[in-house]
């Protein structure tokens, strides 16, 4: 998928999503967003509520997992 559309940083910092982006990826109005650095640009990812993550994790054991004492 393509999406050429582009957006410009307003005198208040702000940014709107054009539409086409909003309608691909079914994101809403209010809905909050992380920021993550990626080399010269930024990762923008939607934040799941919490309903949303409800059973993720069904089945996971919690043997056998890397703790912080194997860590360098």
């Amino acid at each position: 998928m393509t999406m050429p559309d582009t957006a410009t940083l307003s005198a208040k910092f702000q940014i709107s999503i054009p539409k086409a982006v909003r309608d691909a990826r079914k994101w809403k109005a209010g809905q909050e967003f992380a920021f993550i650095p990626k080399g010269t640009g930024v990762l923008l990812v939607p934040v799941p509520e919490r309903k949303d993550l409800a059973g993720i994790a069904k089945g996971a054991k919690a043997e056998d997992y890397r703790d912080r004492n194997d860590r360098f």
